[in-house]
C-alpha cells in the first residue's frame, strides 16, 4: 500500500528531483489550462515506480502549490488537484 512518508525521501534524490520537476511542470500547465488535474494524468508519461510518482504529486501538496479537492474515499489514481 502507498505511504507518502515512506516514499518522500526519493523526491530529494537526483532522480527524484528530475521526476518531481517534470511532474510539477505538467501539473501547473494543466491546471492553468483546465483548472484541475487528476492524479493519473499528472503522472502519465513518466516511467518508473508509480509510488514515487505519487510522492512527487504529494510533495506539491505538501509545498502548498496545489490542493487536493477529492475526499479520502477515492482510489489514488482518481484524486483531483487544483491550484492552492
Amino acid at each position: 500500500m502507498y505511504n507518502y512518508k515512506e516514499q518522500r525521501p526519493f523526491v530529494f534524490t537526483e532522480e527524484g528531483q528530475e521526476m518531481f520537476l517534470k511532474i510539477r511542470d505538467k501539473v501547473h500547465n494543466t491546471i492553468k489550462t483546465a483548472g484541475a488535474i487528476r492524479m493519473d494524468s499528472a503522472i502519465a508519461g513518466n516511467t518508473g515506480n508509480t509510488w514515487k510518482m505519487l510522492a512527487c504529486v504529494d510533495r506539491l501538496v505538501e509545498l502548498k502549490e496545489i490542493i487536493e479537492v477529492t475526499g479520502s474515499d477515492i482510489a489514488g489514481q482518481y484524486r483531483i488537484f487544483t491550484k492552492y
